[in-house]
């Protein structure tokens, strides 16, 4: 009986252990992304402020391009900087609590085998 109790807590401990891993991948990914996203603003602007004021500068919108003032164009890159690094901030944030989760469900996992060790020995012997 207390041999199932353990199997079922096993098989939902590694439950948790799988669906926070691929959260923890899912935020990293995300976190990638913006870091690039960021870094093209960033660049942008810089470049964007090479130039005089009286520089015709064109938006790229799908295949076409608009005419735009060089400062509506910075506005929307320092904006989108902001953005790419609020966001950054709560993805890490996010990444923070799912690394603790992962210790928290690793440490549960351990003291599951340390209390059955009948039960280390049957899912060491599982094949894979």
């Amino acid at each position: 009986m207390a041999d199932e109790a353990n199997k079922s807590a096993f098989l939902e401990i590694q439950s948790r252990m799988i669906e926070t891993t691929a959260k923890l991948k899912q935020v990293q990914n995300q976190m990638r992304s913006k870091e690039g996203e960021k870094k093209r603003a960033y660049l942008t602007l810089e470049e964007l402020r090479q130039l005089s004021d009286d520089t015709n500068t064109y938006k790229s919108i799908g295949r076409t391009f608009v005419l735009e003032p060089k400062s509506v164009l910075m506005d929307e890159q320092e904006e989108k900087l902001k953005d790419s690094e609020a966001t950054i901030s709560a993805l890490e944030k996010s990444k923070e609590y799912l690394e603790k989760q992962i210790a928290e469900v690793e440490n549960n996992l351990r003291e599951l085998l340390q209390q059955d060790p009948g039960l280390a020995r049957q899912i060491m012997s599982m094949s894979v």
